[in-house]
């Protein structure tokens, strides 16, 4: 190359382009992703978590649910803001909001089982992205960074989640919680 000369724009403007947008991520912390609205089919456990905290936080949630609002412990509250299905029960409702949905954070603790498995079986079936979160090995703060990545590596706007009811897991509903309520917070900061 001669003194003097610029290579071809695509060569320099690459490292360019990296250095601006390491700087960026530096010097703003505020989280640039599309998610505009949380699902879960309000089962106990892990949706409602998911739920409690988008509700909490004032983010825009929903979802499908069972037809007659069925869940382990009885009828889901109506706070819930939850769309009956016509008809079918868990499976369907896993399978709706699987489609509805741009991507699932699906949130286990050591393995998967029962609507949990079925759940990543659908997002593979239909195509769909997915993060699978082990809450026995991740901590809350990062498995909401790890979803926030992945938020924006697939450009997510409806984000559906997913994971073991209260029955099978007690302390799901918190750490699901703790995880939705930060990258909430990520969103609005």
């Amino acid at each position: 190359m001669v003194r003097g000369t610029f290579p071809p724009a695509r060569a320099w403007l690459l490292p360019v382009f990296a250095r601006s947008a390491k700087t960026l991520a530096r010097i703003s912390p505020r989280l640039e992703m599309p998610l505009s609205k949380i699902i879960s089919g309000a089962q106990t456990g892990i949706d409602r978590g998911a739920l409690d905290a988008a509700l909490e936080l004032g983010f825009p949630c929903g979802g499908a649910c069972p037809q007659d609002r069925v869940a382990e412990d009885g009828r889901i509250p109506d706070r819930y803001p939850v769309i009956e299905l016509d008809a079918g029960k868990y499976r369907a409702r896993t399978i709706q909001n699987v489609l509805d949905s741009d991507g699932t954070l699906i949130i286990y603790f050591s393995s998967l089982a029962g609507g949990t498995e079925q759940t990543v079986a659908h997002c593979i079936k239909k195509r769909k992205p997915y993060q699978l979160i082990d809450a026995i090995e991740i901590t809350e703060s990062r498995a909401a960074e790890l979803t926030s990545r992945f938020i924006e590596a697939h450009q997510i706007s409806t984000l559906n989640v997913a994971g073991p009811r209260a029955s099978q897991q007690a302390s799901g509903q918190n750490y699901a919680f703790d995880v939705v309520a930060a990258l909430i917070r990520q969103i609005k900061s």
